[in-house]
């Protein structure tokens, strides 16, 4: 990291931004599961209508099976998206998954939805072999109880699985 004392506020701003704070790729691929959230520029609120939310899970269906991975859990939020991507084999590549999925997204919502739009980066969070996928998957559906959408997760639209039947996941079955 430069002295910084001699940089201006500026230059301080765009050092710090410009570090990489993803683990190498290596670490994507494989018998794993990662927990993503992406979420849309400024406060749109456009995961509220079942036509987009049926356009970008056919989107990442086709990303999740090419890279060899399924998806536990996915729940759309109406300005965010939540997903678990698990990898199925050692070559899964999960990393390819989501940066396949949200660039195509994003050209569909660039072309059909212009006013809105991902924000640049995304959170992700590799989830270690000891913790419980099933909680994870919990803790994801239970987004919309949270945010004061529904009262049970059963009750929220927009949600679902991708290659395994959450059931399965939730039981610890997978």
């Amino acid at each position: 990291m430069n002295d910084i004392r001699n940089m201006t506020f500026y230059e301080f701003i765009m050092d710090v931004k410009e570090k990489n704070h993803r683990l190498p790729k290596e670490f994507y691929i494989g018998k794993i599961s990662v927990a993503f959230t992406l979420c849309l520029k400024g406060d749109v609120q456009a995961f509220i209508k079942n036509e987009i939310i049926s356009i970008f899970t056919d989107i990442l269906t086709s990303a999740v099976i090419k890279e060899g991975c399924i998806v536990p859990v996915y729940c759309f939020m109406p300005n965010h998206q939540h997903i678990i991507i698990t990898g199925t084999c050692i070559d899964s590549n999960i990393w390819k998954t989501i940066v396949s999925y949200k660039p195509k997204t994003g050209f569909w919502m660039s072309a059909n939805k212009p006013e809105i739009g991902w924000q640049k980066d995304f959170y992700d969070h590799i989830i270690r072999t000891n913790e419980d996928i099933a909680a994870q998957v919990r803790y994801v559906l239970d987004n919309p109880v949270r945010k004061g959408l529904v009262l049970l997760w059963q009750e929220y639209p927009f949600k679902g699985s991708i290659g395994c039947k959450m059931e399965d996941v939730l039981l610890g079955i997978i």
